[in-house]
């Protein structure tokens, strides 16, 4: 009887071990699963405006945090590389778009993408822009008189008809508020559009770092990531250049529009390019990240002595500047002749380069600031944007 008894506890005993071992073996299998699933996180060091998540699936997950100035909305997109796309199951509710990759056709709203695709070298595969003629890109414009990138009217209005014809991948969209119906009409015909935020960006390097939000549409991470790094690079070691100076002379910036004068704001994209030449912008207090709007007699009270004038907006001469308003002349760096603009450096059909390139290149806007202010640290430098107006 004991025998017996000693067998089937024996038995019981096997049984019971032979389930841990199985439910070991289960859950041993579900932990991998889970550590497959882990993504990694695109390293984005000076942009807030985005994010990128890599699933180890294959999968890209891009979120655009602040598609416009102070935007409360913000916007999901999933990458799906064509070879998985068949495997793969998505809930559609959970992204504003799901885009197969590598895209092959796009269309792009402002000038500032334009240097992102040149340099990432995916420039052909753009087929429609509004308002062409502010396009100062060589390449582009050759593109453009060929044919091959369409007219689509104006950027606030798109031609819708004239999208759905192309009938592209995807839109890069640009937009200063969530009420574009252009987009959603688009967004219907199952044409995904794709917000970029670049200008909302307030530091240099943090507008030149969404070249790697474009990157993944493409497959071209890497790249990205190597043409990032050489502006950076670039960029910190001009900085460091400047902080050499022994002297920060003091700047005022900005121009009039009927009885308001307008200027970067001290926390600005703009602002941000003056302390990192080591310059004394006289309304580098102020809080805000845009423009600020001031009387020209607030400006004169504290911007007469300026030792130089750093962008007056499109004025380009100082005949133009007189005729535009008597007010200028009262201010040194007027007498003085020591006015810099971008506006005397423009494409072929007209459109300024600055606006165009600038994002994508801080670090030569840098240098041209730091050739300016501080004569002598930058001897053989030719400026790119910033000349002396005529």
């Amino acid at each position: 009887m004991k025998n017996r008894l000693d067998i089937t506890m024996f038995k019981r005993l096997l049984i019971i071990s032979y389930l841990f071992l199985l439910c070991g073996c289960k859950q041993q299998k579900k932990d991998l699963t889970l550590d497959q699933n882990i993504t990694s996180i695109t390293s984005v060091r000076y942009a807030n405006g985005f994010s990128i998540e890599n699933q180890s699936n294959g999968i890209t997950i891009i979120k655009v945090l602040k598609p416009w100035a102070n935007a409360e909305t913000t916007y999901t997109y999933a990458l799906v590389p064509k070879e998985i796309q068949a495997t793969i199951t998505l809930n559609k509710s959970e992204y504003d778009a799901i885009i197969s990759t590598p895209v092959e056709n796009i269309v792009v709203t402002s000038t500032t993408h334009i240097p992102a695709l040149e340099e990432l070298g995916v420039l052909h595969q753009l087929i429609g822009f509004p308002d062409t003629k502010y396009i100062s890109s060589l390449a582009a414009r050759k593109l453009i008189d060929a044919g091959q990138i369409k007219e689509l009217g104006v950027n606030e209005s798109i031609n819708t008809e004239a999208v759905l014809a192309l009938q592209p991948d995807l839109i890069f969209g640009f937009a200063i508020n969530d009420g574009n119906s252009t987009y959603e009409t688009i967004q219907r015909a199952h044409i995904p559009v794709v917000y970029n935020g670049d200008w909302v960006e307030e530091t240099p390097l943090g507008k030149a770092e969404w070249i790697k939000f474009f990157a993944p549409f493409f497959n071209k991470t890497k790249e990205a990531d190597t043409i990032f790094n050489k502006i950076e690079a670039s960029y910190l070691e001009a900085k460091k250049l400047a902080s050499e100076a022994k002297k920060k002379p003091t700047v005022l910036s900005g121009a009039m529009f009927k009885d308001i004068w307008y200027l970067p704001g001290g926390k600005s994209w703009a602002a941000n390019f003056l302390e990192d030449a080591n310059a004394d912008y006289l309304w580098s207090s102020t809080d805000e990240n845009g423009s600020l709007s001031l009387s020209w007699e607030s400006i004169l009270d504290v911007g007469q002595h300026a030792e130089y004038w750093i962008g007056p907006a499109q004025l380009a001469t100082y005949q133009e500047m007189e005729a535009s308003s008597q007010h200028y002349t009262q201010f040194d760096a007027f007498k003085n002749r020591k006015v810099f603009s971008t506006a005397n450096t423009k494409g072929e059909t007209g459109g300024t380069l600055y606006y165009e390139l600038g994002p994508q290149r801080p670090d030569l806007v840098l240098k041209d600031l730091i050739h300016i202010l501080h004569p002598g640290l930058l001897p053989n430098y030719e400026p790119y944007f910033f000349k002396p107006l005529l």
